[in-house]
């Protein structure tokens, strides 16, 4: 059974008239009448009763009828959502999201793509730099944010934004008074680095601004992530060295101070990234809003 048939059934049974519905097809009578045979041959029931005023349909007909309009209502629907497909407005879009960029950025891109792509299904996945590109190299995951990464063949990295390095320290110490603070003061400081797996990595950026800066960083922990490492900050273990989006996390007896006097290059970007060879809609649509993000980001502080 073919769609053509269906559609000329609906119409004989709206139409109630085999002439009447030719017309409104735009074909001629013998064809129309020839095709609705043919149905009723072979579904083996009577769709209509001719009567001297045209097609009067059966209860079988009735039926069929209600079924064909549904087939016809699904037909459209999956063109509909496979041409959405194709155009990336709908689909499924796995993003691997780590620490301290999920307290700001990154949020705010999922929020713009969200909104204009409420078809989309969303779905993150926290895992770290290693286990990110393995997860797009299989497949696994569409996109992902890092920080801090080494060039690959296989993987394009856009940059998203470069932030100023922060320092978390506690409120209740004298560093905790200031407004904002020297990096050579951190050197008499017990300090918290963050992550511990992964190279290179923030860990890796801030022990070697410390060295740009002549002194070896007195490392009381190396921690997974930003929250854990602001977590030790409140529980008095130390400072730790964050980028300034990390400022985002609030926690009782921690403030965020921005940094002086600190060596050359003392930024720390955040990228987007995503397998070279992927051209698909959906991702093209996620990388649009990630531009449009980035691009807004410029413009504010330009301002």
């Amino acid at each position: 059974m073919d769609l053509r048939k269906l559609r000329y059934f609906i119409s004989v049974a709206e139409e109630g008239h085999i002439g009447r519905a030719a017309t409104a097809l735009n074909i001629s009578q013998p064809p129309l009448t020839r095709q609705i045979h043919q149905l009723e041959d072979e579904l083996g029931v009577a769709l209509f009763n001719r009567t001297p005023k045209g097609m009067e349909i059966t209860e079988a007909g009735k039926i069929f009828l209600r079924e064909a309009k549904n087939i016809f209502a699904l037909v459209e629907q999956a063109t509909e959502r496979t041409q959405r497909a194709g155009t990336g407005q709908l689909g499924r879009l796995d993003v691997a999201i780590f620490g301290s960029g999920i307290l700001d950025t990154i949020p705010r891109i999922l929020l713009s793509f969200r909104q204009d792509y409420p078809d989309v299904k969303v779905v993150l996945h926290t895992m770290g730099k290693a286990a990110q590109i393995e997860a797009l190299r299989q497949g696994r995951v569409t996109v992902a944010f890092n920080r801090i990464l080494a060039p690959l063949p296989d993987i394009t990295s856009e940059l998203i934004r470069s932030e100023d390095i922060w320092v978390a320290v506690n409120t209740t110490t004298e560093l905790g008074q200031k407004e904002e603070i020297d990096f050579n003061e951190l050197q008499h400081q017990p300090m918290i680095l963050f992550p511990s797996q992964g190279s290179p990595n923030f860990k890796d950026k801030v022990v070697n601004l410390c060295h740009q800066a002549n002194y070896t960083p007195q490392v009381s922990h190396e921690v997974g992530d930003a929250v854990t490492g602001v977590s030790l900050v409140a529980g008095g273990f130390g400072v730790c060295v964050v980028p300034q989006s990390a400022a985002a996390l609030k926690l009782a007896g921690v403030s965020y101070k921005p940094l002086v006097n600190l060596p050359k290059g003392a930024k720390v970007d955040l990228s987007c990234i995503y397998r070279s060879e992927d051209n698909s809609p959906l991702l093209q649509s996620f990388l649009e809003k990630v531009r449009q993000f980035k691009q807004s980001q410029a413009t504010a502080e330009s301002a």
